[in-house]
């Protein structure tokens, strides 16, 4: 009996740690350079965009880190032919692949105009099979930020759960709903767009288990920010985070099947299947069409550039 009683009291201990992690990898500056790919592959999106290679990125200024900032952004001078590429702009995905974690994304600026489409999110293998979660993403200045998750087919999520955000479609398969998964729009109006940037940002954290991926958001204005949080501290207890923005509970979703290892995506493209569908830019009270717009406001895209304090890891 008393050894029973021991082992149970180990099992207790353990699972009460289990929201606690420790930093396994920190990014600052040059730091995102070095341990991310640029990728200057087609558009999957289908956008006006011509993602460019790491020199050329370099040479065009449209990456840019020196030590606590990391700038990704796209051109703001050029006028496109109709005829020709897209806008230069950059995506760049991690080396490494990421189970089980916590990510804190210290953000102080994020793309804004008509016709922008950026994001921050991790994608496995074998899309949509491998599962993709975006945690920051939005088009054409209208916030607030939607946190998603795409995945094969077999993952739902309850209409009713513990969040603070307000969930749209609840059914995660990528083949159905013309691929909008299930997502949570933010309740902080602050955590998109103009009103994210005039704040100077926030803190995006996601922590991904087998029972679960909850995503948070606290702009640089709110109170109560967990300290270990705000200064990316060596280990981060997420039970002391409060209800967070988005969960998705593995209730009639089998995460740890449905979600493979993943690298960390951060991208910029423009119009394509979601900034540049009919309905949804017109909606957002933009000029002209996408497309249009785009390619000869060059001057519009000032502000389209992602500043990055820092990223940090936890297993």
């Amino acid at each position: 009996m008393f050894t029973f009683k021991v082992f149970a009291l180990f099992n207790i201990l353990v699972f009460v740690r289990g929201a606690t992690y420790s930093q396994t990898d920190s990014h600052t500056g040059t730091g995102f350079l070095k341990s991310f790919t640029v990728e200057s592959e087609a558009d999957p999106t289908h956008g006006r965009v011509n993602y460019v290679n790491a020199a050329t990125a370099a040479s065009l200024n449209l990456t840019y880190a020196s030590g606590d900032t990391f700038i990704l952004r796209a051109d703001s001078t050029t006028v496109l032919s109709a005829s020709g590429p897209g806008r230069n702009s950059v995506r760049i995905q991690s080396n490494k692949q990421f189970n089980n974690s916590v990510m804190i994304f210290n953000i102080r600026h994020m793309p804004e105009g008509c016709g922008t489409w950026p994001a921050v999110w991790t994608v496995g293998p074998d899309w949509p099979n491998g599962g993709e979660i975006d945690i920051l993403e939005g088009v054409n200045n209208q916030g607030p930020n939607q946190v998603t998750l795409h995945t094969g087919s077999g993952c739902t999520m309850p209409s009713s759960r513990s969040e603070l955000g307000t969930p749209a479609q609840n059914n995660c398969d990528a083949n159905v709903n013309s691929n909008s998964g299930c997502g949570v729009k933010v309740s902080d109006a602050r955590s998109y767009g103009p009103t994210f940037n005039s704040d100077g940002g926030g803190w995006y954290a996601v922590e991904r288990t087998s029972d679960f991926i909850k995503v948070w958001f606290w702009s640089r204005q709110a109170t109560g920010i967990p300290t270990d949080a705000m200064n990316g501290a060596t280990s981060v207890d997420t039970d002391n985070w409060g209800t967070p923005q988005a969960y998705f509970p593995s209730t009639s979703c089998p995460i740890s099947s449905m979600f493979a290892p993943q690298n960390i995506v951060i991208n910029l493209t423009f119009c394509g299947d979601w900034a540049g569908a009919s309905s949804i830019y017109a909606a957002s009270g933009c000029p002209s069409t996408c497309v249009d717009y785009v390619n000869n406001n060059p001057s519009a895209f000032t502000n389209a550039y992602f500043d990055f304090a820092w990223l940090k890891i936890y297993q």
